[in-house]
């Protein structure tokens, strides 16, 4: 498989492409060169567990939307069965860019609704880049009511830029269609448990990150902004998004410390972006012990729980 390299990894990638060459070498000549191939791959190994556990926050921003980077509809046949995708918002259109629909999740039936980004640029123009129009949260806030009226889990995964911005979603209610699934997940009368697989930007993605658990994978990010967009605002450049980033604090690290999230779910050594599999195999334990902790809550309790947790969000003097 051809992988995209970022800058910071390049020396990854130099050596990868010295094993591969070394391996296709071994295996057309007759020569033995197993042990030197094993060597390298450690040396590989070292190399990306060095460069990963140094990143930056700018790095961790790259990594959240590397061009490899599993998205829902990867995840989706890894982590559960049976899916089954719901469409539109039974009002104006359906919105590519969120997806949802019923899925068997370890024998329980799940509604799973999340961002989905596009790979090539038809499937990007499709999904309008991962950043949903009012249809999108709309679409998302009836699945939610019928999750509800079936009583089934609400896991949704959030990997967005943001809400789209377009003159064409303000004139359809964008600031409603968002703050009225607020409001509806902070009631909802089923568990929800939240995962940031990506970018986790601004009102978009808070659209469908309200509920009882938010979990961040370990190379994700999530903040109010991109650092690109704050680097625009404050020094009218975007050069400055390194800067913007370090002041952002948008890494689950930096989240978790702030107490906005409950835990990081790690990623295998290479990333996500590399491992997809092990990557699913990681979010799908996390879930499966955090649904058996909230199905067994009585629903009153529930909801004072995830009351109190949004109750106690964020720091103020």
């Amino acid at each position: 498989m051809a992988y995209s390299y970022l800058e910071f990894e390049r020396p990854i990638a130099e050596l990868t492409s010295k094993i591969d060459d070394l391996s296709g070498m071994g295996s057309g000549s007759g020569v033995n060169i197993a042990e030197e191939v094993e060597r390298l791959n450690e040396k590989r190994n070292k190399l990306i567990e060095q460069i990963y556990s140094k990143a930056t926050r700018s790095q961790i921003c790259q990594l959240s939307r590397h061009p490899d980077r599993p998205y829902i509809l990867d995840y989706i046949p890894m982590i559960f069965d049976d899916f089954q995708e719901l469409h539109g918002d039974r009002a104006f259109a359906d919105d590519g860019a969120i997806i949802g629909g019923v899925a068997n999740f370890r024998g329980k039936s799940v509604m799973v609704v999340g961002h989905q980004k596009g790979r090539d640029t038809k499937e990007k123009l499709k999904r309008n880049f991962g950043m949903p129009r009012p249809e999108g949260y709309r679409k998302a806030l009836r699945l939610f009511k019928t999750a509800e009226r079936f009583e089934m889990p609400v896991l949704t995964f959030i990997d967005t830029a943001g809400a789209w911005p377009g003159i064409d979603a303000e004139e359809r209610g964008q600031s409603e269609a968002i703050a009225r699934n607020l409001q509806v997940l902070a009631g909802l009368k089923v568990p929800v448990i939240c995962t940031v697989i990506g970018e986790g930007g601004s009102g978009g993605a808070l659209a469908i990150g309200v509920g009882d658990r938010m979990y961040m994978q370990q190379f994700s990010t999530y903040s109010v902004i991109s650092p690109e967009g704050c680097a625009a605002i404050l020094w009218r450049d975007k050069a400055f998004a390194p800067e913007a980033a370090e002041a952002l604090k948008p890494t689950a690290v930096d989240l978790l410390e702030l107490k906005l999230i409950d835990a990081i779910i790690p990623e295998p050594s290479d990333g996500a972006h590399r491992n997809a599999k092990e990557a699913a195999r990681l979010i799908s334990e996390v879930l499966d012990k955090s649904l058996d902790q909230l199905m067994a809550m009585p629903q009153d309790q529930l909801l004072a729980g995830r009351e109190k947790r949004l109750r106690n969000l964020g720091q103020f003097n």
